[in-house]
């Protein structure tokens, strides 16, 4: 045996809180790598003893996960390579990190003590550039000098616990809901009764579910993962009771760049969210919640998993729930690094312990989700809009935000900016008041020359566009879309080449491979821009990228490839002169742009 008895008893009693043990089996993998430090053959049968797997059907699923697939050693260090790191500097942090440790990007050192990794995204943008060493906290804001004290040998790396920066705030004079006040973090169960939680549960508790979901649906509330699609309708999409279990799967794997705020309100304000998923678990009527977190987010999932076991000690959760006269139980699921297990499809897949692919629809989750039962699917932040709703009522909360676009949201704001991180505020701020009033402009002499309004896949707004609010229907205006609120800035030296460049090679690194358009396409867009962006274009490549992003838009299972189209797209229509420019001059004429 090579895992411990120990880790094979934490696998078994995982395994208890699911319909079918494979839900346990990413759990299950992430306890054997973290006792281990590898993934092979033995650990994979000894594995499937637990899930009546073979060694290499348990492989198959390992594979599909970066985490489980980065080169064995001591220590490795993971590099955030995407794009509001890059624009911090992160390539910087990869050189210096390659002569400290010996070890090439994606290889071991020689020693086998050291590992380097370059991670597509490890959310935390704000604090950027980020290194994560083995699945421990974040280490942010890093400095290449830093770096000789972090690597000075394994140990150290493996040991280092700089203090979190407080990333996440509310400015003055609004009127906050998701984020407790003047930096506090409400952790223990105890702090949030007393600023009034748990209390929206028992209202609700009084209702009846369809009145719940209308009171919601009533609200305006729109998703926060990144559609909009509205909640409260989403809940009516539940076919009636029959007599079997249904189930609320919460999306807490926000893995695209530039997206960080479902992990404030883990780290800060987790019952919040727990009250959230109770009351929308009460409106579908669920027998249980399963919540699935992006495997990076070590402190989040602690802080989640021992918010549950708190909830679970004081009655809240359990057999006599709060509010629901039954049983009712919350899970949490660590995700293992893969951005397609966002889409809500590949999420429940994932959660099931499969490869994460989206699956072909229809059915859709509400008539078959998680074990083939009703499910909805909602996102972190969606759900910890719930409670002031119930608490406050329909016209408190469409006081504030825009018409169709209401309530307060995690606006994230990251790039060439000085005060990058969180902010909680109303729908419909001006994208200048983002950049300059909360994230307190750029750099002296600076000015904006690009921004994208919400997560990588949104197409990217010129600097003279910047006076649009920021909801969902004024984006629209600008042939945009809010997505997940999390704006990226970038100043006048910014290659706009290279940041496509950027964007495409994560689309590439994550498309599940299942769709040929997708595939292809997101292939084709990152070598043609790689080409393109060394001074080896030519002036056919220009429609050429256009002929392939047609290729691809509303061609696929699920929507990867239309987001990877968009963004591209957008960049070669808003900056067409820059991509000119490095046909012509063949090299980058942007000697300040960040590295690449």
């Amino acid at each position: 045996m090579v895992l411990s008895a120990a880790a094979h008893d934490q696998i078994r009693e995982e395994i208890g809180h699911y319909p079918n043990p494979r839900g346990a089996l990413l759990y299950a993998l992430h306890v054997a790598r973290d006792e281990t430090g590898r993934l092979d053959r033995e650990i994979f049968a000894e594995l499937g003893e637990h899930f009546g797997m073979s060694a290499g059907e348990v492989a198959e699923v390992a594979s599909f996960y970066s985490i489980f697939n980065q080169p064995p050693a001591k220590a490795i260090v993971q590099v955030c390579t995407g794009l509001p790191c890059c624009l911090k500097g992160a390539r910087g942090i990869v050189r210096e990190a390659e002569k400290l440790t010996g070890a090439k990007s994606g290889t071991v050192s020689a020693d086998g003590r050291f590992a380097m990794v370059e991670v597509e995204c490890l959310g935390s943008c704000g604090t950027a550039p980020v290194v994560q060493i083995n699945r421990n906290p974040y280490i942010e804001r890093v400095a290449p000098d830093s770096l000789v004290t972090l690597l000075a040998s394994p140990g150290a790396a493996i040991e280092a616990r700089p203090p979190a920066p407080l990333v996440s705030q509310i400015p003055d004079g609004v009127e906050a809901y998701l984020l407790p006040p003047n930096g506090e973090r409400r952790l223990a169960i105890d702090e949030y009764k007393r600023a009034g939680g748990y209390q929206a549960v028992v209202k609700a508790g009084a209702m009846e579910p369809k009145d719940i979901a209308a009171t919601v649906k009533d609200a305006g509330l729109r998703g926060r993962g990144g559609a909009g699609f509205a909640t409260g309708l989403k809940w009516t999409f539940m076919p009636p009771p029959d007599g079997g279990p249904r189930y609320l799967a919460v999306n807490c794997d926000e893995s695209e760049p530039g997206t960080f705020k479902d992990r404030q309100i883990m780290e800060r304000n987790p019952h919040l969210v727990l009250e959230g998923v109770m009351i929308a678990s009460m409106a579908i009527q669920a027998s249980a919640a399963f919540m699935y977190i992006r495997g990076e987010y070590v402190v989040a999932y602690r802080i989640m998993r021992e918010a549950i076991r708190e909830a679970y000690a004081v009655g809240i959760l359990g057999e006599n729930a709060l509010g629901f006269n039954r049983r009712f139980d919350i899970h949490i699921q660590p995700g293992a690094g893969a951005y397609i297990c966002g889409e809500e499809s590949g999420m429940l897949e994932s959660m099931e312990g499969k490869k994460g692919q989206p699956r072909k629809r229809p059915p859709f989750p509400a008539q078959r989700g998680l074990w083939q039962r009703p499910t909805t699917v909602d996102n972190c932040e969606t759900c910890a809009q719930v409670p002031a709703i119930i608490m406050n009522g329909v016209d408190w909360y469409k006081a504030r935000g825009m018409p169709n676009s209401f309530g307060n949201t995690l606006f994230g704001i990251s790039g060439h900016v000085k005060r990058p991180g969180i902010y909680e505020l109303p729908l419909g701020v001006k994208m200048r008041d983002l950049i300059y009033k909360y994230g307190g402009g750029l750099e002296e002499g600076r000015t904006v020359k690009a921004v994208i309004p919400g997560g990588i896949s949104m197409p990217v707004l010129r600097g003279d566009q910047i006076d649009v609010p920021v909801d969902h229907e004024s984006l629209k205006t600008v042939n945009t879309l809010l997505g997940t609120a999390g704006a990226i800035v970038l100043d006048d030296r910014a290659c706009m080449v290279r940041a496509a460049l950027v964007i495409a090679r994560f689309f590439e690194h994550e498309s599940c491979g299942q769709c040929t358009q997708c595939r292809e396409g997101t292939g084709w867009t990152y070598r043609t821009l790689k080409r393109i962006e060394a001074g080896e274009g030519r002036p056919e490549d220009l429609e050429t990228l256009a002929d392939t992003f047609n290729f691809m838009d509303g061609k696929c299972i699920c929507a990867l490839a239309d987001g990877a189209s968009w963004a591209a797209r957008a960049f070669l229509k808003q900056f067409r002169a820059d991509y000119e420019a490095h046909v012509s001059a063949r090299k980058c004429p942007f000697p300040e742009s960040f590295a690449v």
